[in-house]
This record gives C-alpha cells, structure tokens and sequence, in this order.
C-alpha cells in the first residue's frame, strides 16, 4: 500500500470510528458462531524487567494500569491519566498538554515509551506541547517509578512508562477480536469515540484502530486566576467559571499486521496522530500537532541452548508540532528520527538468567520561527547493557550495566551563532535483591548509580521561552549528570489482598535545573532562567493497598510523598508535589459496580524562591457501571467527577495559578468488547 494512501486510509476511519466499530460488530456476528475468537493476554508488567516475570517479582517497584481499571481512570492526556497513581502526579499544562511526574522529576528524567520504544516528540522540551500518545487506544500502562536508566538509558532517571497498544500482534489469532468506547461529557464537554479490531487466520493477523476527540473550552470553579497569584502581582481575576481557550480536537488511528508462528511473531505498523488545541498561557494561541509513526517488531523464543531468545524493536517517527497565533504559524517544531532495541536472552546457567542489549536512537530537532529559543539539534546515542538475574531458591539477585554513548551537536543557526559539539560517555550500574521472608511477605531493595547526558536545551537554550514566561539559558559545558540512589519496599500479599511500601532516596552531584537569576532580559522583559547544574537530594515514601473486604466489596488505599532539596543552600526545589493520600471503595454484584475514590493533596509551602504555594484540595469521584446481558460484552457507565466542586490546582504544574482543573461534571460512556 502506497504511504499516501494508507494516510488517507487512516484519516478516513479516524473521522468515522463509528463506522469501523459496527464492521466490527458486523463481522463478529458472522464469524462469533463459527469459532472460539478470544486469545488471552496476560496482563503482567512488560516493563522494568526483560525477562518477563510477574509485577510481584520485579525487583524495581512497578505499577501496571490495564483491563477495566485502566477504562475507569482513561483521561485526555497521559499525563491526567496516570495522576494519582502512588509516585505520579502530572505537568498540567491545561486540559491538553500534560506529562507524568514521577517521584518529583520531569522532562527528559521521565522517559516516555510506546512499546518498549521512545515517543519522539517535544514534549519534554516545552510543557505546552502535548504528549505524542492518545489514551485512547492504550491498552495497559506500565510505570516503572524510581532510576531504571540501566535498561531505558539515562533520560529513565526518574522512571519509565510505557504506553502499550498491541498494534502490532504478538500472540496467534483465530478468527477476530476487538473493543469499541464513546463517551461525552465532563467539564470540557468530551465527545469522543475509538475502535480497534484484530482479525487473524492462526497465522497471519491484522489490527486496525481509529480514534477522534473534541472538546471545548474547560468549566472551572471559580476564577482560573488563583486568589495567591491575585494578592502577589495584582493580576486580574477574569473569565469566571471557564477556562479560555482550553478547547481541542483530534483523531488518529493505525494499521498493523504480523505473521505469528508457534515460537514468536514479526510484524509492521503504522500510526498517524492528529492534535489541535489551545494553549491557555496565550488566550490568542493554538498548537497543530502532527505525528506519523512507523514501528517494526519482532521476537522468537526458545531457539538453542546457548542464545534462546531474540527480541529486536525499532520505531521512526515524523514529528511536526506548529503554534498558531491568531491564524498565523509562529514557531514550528519538528522532531524526526530512528530509535530501535535489539535483545537476546541467553539459556540458563545453572539458575543464572539474563540478557544483552544494543540500543540506538539518531534524531534531528528543528525550531524554526520567531520563538524558537534552542537551535536546530542532531543528537545520536548508543549503548549496551547487560541485565541478569541469580535465583536463590525464593529469594533472586539482579544486577547490570549500560555502557553508552551520547553525541549532541548544534547546527550553525541565526541567533545561535556557529553550531557546537558535545560528545558524554553516560554509564549505569545496578544491584538489586528480593528476599521473600515467608508466603505472603517479601522485601526488595536497589542499589543504582545512573548518568544522563544533558539534553540539547539544557545545553543549547538561548531565548524567550514564553509557554514558561521565562528567558531560557543553557550551559554548553555542562558534564554528565550524575546520582546515586536507593530503593526499599515492604510487600505483603495474601490471596487477594495486598500491599506494599517503599521508600527512596536519590542524591544528585550535579542537578541540572532551570533555576531563576533575579535578572530580566531588555527585550523579551521576561526573567531568565538559567540551567545549572547543583547537588540536589529526592526523599519520599509510597505505599499503595489493595483489601478484599467481602465477595463484592473492596478497598484500595494509597499515598506519596517526595522531599526535593538543592543542597547548595538547603532551599527546595521547585514544583514538588505535596503529601497526597487516597481510598476508594469498590462495589461488584452481577452485572452492576460501583466505585468511589477520594484523593487527598495537602497545601504545598515547601517553595523554592519566587514561587507560591500551593492550597490542598479534596478530589471526590464516584462511577457507576453496568453491564448488558447481551452476547456481547457491552457496559454503559457514568463518571461523576470534583464531586465537592473543589479548586484543584496541582503544584507540579507551570500553570497552577492560572489554570485549574475542571469543576464538578458528569461524564456518560459505553464500551464493547468482543
């Protein structure tokens, strides 16, 4: 199929996922009676181990969000998505653009993968610019929280998470499966729908999705000014009850196909990502975001005695992202690049088990226009890893290396004088152990040293950043940054119950933050900021439960904490997340569930300079749910959200005090599997 035409394929059914869904159903109707079409995907943590065990044996503590609690907490953006899950909380750029925090780090330390490869857009370089992942078509997450650099490179300092969309098939089909979900509602007045289906003959299977969403502009309670920012600078508390220019829409979709034989698949897809949405930091600007991906995978296991597995993922992707003021193209973006993984696991020595890895990635940035405020960037990385694990009876011992190589060069660029080169050889090292003291509690820890090589802004920035309101300065001589971290949890489970908690600690020799000067540009008459690299150290605890109280009733319990400090001066660092502690109740009975959830954010005053704090608030949701006695699995649910209607403002956000979350809503949907 030509690459035009299989665009024009895509956009059709993004446009029309209605459409796609009663072909679906139709076809199923025909086939259902004729065979069995149901594979079964076990839904365990594909991420933070390699060599594929249970989230209960990751030595690195995970948390896999999949299934119908993935349906339940399924927001606008990835980064809202995964809010309140024990460690994360979110950028909140707006309603629109918003990307995970984990443990107190952001940008380039959190990276951000579609199975198991890099997304490739420039979300990290600016927080108004959406993540290139649509929830929509997300299928399970996993969120490695804490340093996994050994096996992800160093931009995992903070964490991983990985957004998998089985578009590519992995496991044999037989006849065709897939879902369909539409729901409107909410406080921007949500009107989206998406469809995915897989058709396979045993040997040859098929996937297709597609996907569209609109909104419009966000209902807030109350004023988007905060009071806070209203008595510091005097700034107007206008627009009462809604958030302007806060409304988006987009659609998207993909093909695959894979061969699939008895020890492993290879298999082809292509996606294409559509975004338009508002930038609420600038009432009169809207971003058109463009994302065309190409993604080949493949992976055979029991092959020999020496080498018994192979495993090689590779993604290209085409990036465009254009800011839009009052109908004319400002500043475009463009991110394009190649970033593949090539593993093989070796047969067991004695009960030693492990693998070696190759990974790559080459990529050229592009800032063209009049607020480009980093030069155009060619930036390649290479490394090897080896990751192994030492069975003890019950008891395991992990450990590894990743030797890299990180090249990042400027381009002679107008305001940016004549093109640099920067050359970092980043390596990390890990040891970890699980000890399980009887049937139902264990302990793990992990032990890391992790090196990151800075990234192009933090090394080439030189300009008017206003998404941030900041004039942004980088350090062309910044060395590797470096950390030493340790992490420890207490798990207990028993039949269905669980829980666990964990605690860390991650000292830093040379923090590159973005910090302010006191200064202020003549031009821009903005304040700049400059990055800089300072000893910094990252505390915290999680703890996360889950109880079975009776047959239908059930009880989830969860909290975080993270204490960030720059230790030049004992002053805290900025937008750290405050204590936050949660529970909810889960109710099931035939056909019909009902949940409620409350999360608890307390008032944030630990602030770096020229910074507010932040109030706590209290997040009330409750969904019904209820299931059609039909042959198809048809649910209809109802979300209520902010029951309290309360002023959420979350700390980690740049636009905290002037973009809240939305007030309390009503959101209807229903979903079909088959």
């Amino acid at each position: 199929m030509h690459y035009k035409s299989s665009q024009q394929m895509l956009k059709a059914f993004a446009l029309n996922p209605i459409l796609l869904a009663l072909t679906a159903l139709y076809a199923h109707s025909t086939i259902a009676a004729e065979s069995d079409t149901s594979i079964d995907l076990p839904v365990v943590a594909v991420t933070g181990n390699p060599l594929g065990v249970g989230s209960d044996q990751l030595v690195v503590p995970v948390s896999v969000l999949s299934g119908r609690e993935l349906i339940l907490r399924r927001e606008g953006t990835l980064g809202e998505t995964l809010n309140g899950t024990p460690g994360v909380t979110a950028t909140q750029f707006g309603p629109n653009a918003s990307r995970p925090v984990i443990r107190g780090l952001d940008g380039e330390r959190v990276r951000i993968m579609q199975n198991g490869v890099g997304i490739l857009d420039a979300s990290s370089l600016s927080f108004d610019h959406a993540v290139g992942i649509d929830p929509l078509i997300i299928e399970q997450i996993d969120v490695v929280r804490g340093p996994a650099a050994l096996l992800y490179g160093g931009s995992a300092m903070g964490g991983v998470v990985n957004a998998i969309d089985h578009r590519i098939p992995k496991e044999k089909l037989e006849g065709i499966i897939g879902r369909t979900e539409a729901r409107f509602g909410g406080p921007d007045s949500t009107r989206n729908g998406a469809a995915v289906i897989d058709v396979g003959n045993g040997k040859f299977a098929i996937h297709a999705d597609a996907y569209t969403r609109k909104t419009s502009d966000l209902d807030i309670p109350g004023f988007a000014v905060s009071s806070r920012k209203n008595r510091a600078d005097s700034t107007l508390r206008e627009n009462r009850g809604k958030l302007v220019n806060s409304a988006s829409e987009g659609d998207g979709g993909a093909l695959g196909a894979s061969l699939t034989f008895d020890n492993g698949y290879v298999g082809l897809s292509y996606s294409t990502l559509n975004y338009d949405y508002g930038v609420v930091a600038e009432k009169s600007v809207r971003s058109d975001m463009k994302s065309d991906r190409w993604d080949l995978a493949t992976e055979f296991t029991d092959l020999g005695t020496f080498i018994n597995r192979v495993k090689v993922r590779m993604a290209h992707t085409d990036y465009e992202h254009s800011e839009i003021d009052a109908g004319v193209v400002g500043t475009t973006f463009k991110n394009r690049g190649l970033e593949g993984n090539l593993e093989a696991g070796h047969a067991k020595f004695g009960n030693l088990n492990g693998v070696l890895g190759y990974q790559f990635s080459n990529t050229n940035f592009e800032a063209l226009g009049d607020e480009a405020f980093v030069p155009s960037v060619n930036t390649q990385n290479h490394a090897l890893y080896l990751y192994e694990e030492l069975g003890l009876g019950d008891h395991k011992i992990t450990f590894g290396g990743r030797l890299g190589r990180s090249q990042v060069d400027s381009k002679d660029s107008a305001g940016f004088g004549a093109g640099q080169n920067n050359s970092f050889n980043p390596n990390s090292f890990a040891l970890g152990c699980l000890y399980k003291l009887n049937d139902n509690w264990s302990v793990t820890s992990n032990l890391s040293h992790n090196e990151r090589a800075p990234s192009y802004f933090e090394l080439y920035a030189n300009g008017a950043h206003v998404a941030t309101g900041q004039f942004e300065v980088g350090n062309a001589t910044f060395n590797k940054e470096r950390s030493n971290g340790i992490d420890a949890q207490l798990r207990w489970k028993d039949a269905k119950n669980s829980f666990n908690l964990g605690a860390y600690y991650t000292r830093f020799s040379n923090f590159i933050g973005l910090f302010d000067t006191g200064t202020t540009d003549d031009d821009s008459r903005l304040p700049i900021a400059q990055f800089t690299a300072v000893p910094a150290a990252f505390k915290g605890l999680e703890a996360e439960g889950k109880f079975s109280l009776t047959d239908n009733l059930d009880l989830n319990v969860r909290g975080d904490y993270v204490h960030a400090k720059d230790k030049r001066n004992n002053d805290y660092l900025p937008r750290i997340s405050p204590l936050r502690l949660g529970a909810g109740l889960q109710y099931r009975l035939n056909g019909f569930s009902a949940r409620l959830d409350v999360l608890r954010a307390f008032k944030q005053n630990n602030t770096a300079d020229n910074e507010l704090d932040t109030d706590g608030y209290t997040n009330v949701t409750a969904m019904l749910a209820y299931k059609l006695p039909t042959k198809l699995n048809v649910e209809l649910f109802a979300k209520a959200n902010n029951l309290l209607n309360d002023e959420i403002r979350e700390h980690a956000s740049f636009l905290k005090d002037i973009s809240p979350a939305g007030e309390r809503s009503l959101l209807l949907g229903a979903r079909a599997d088959f």
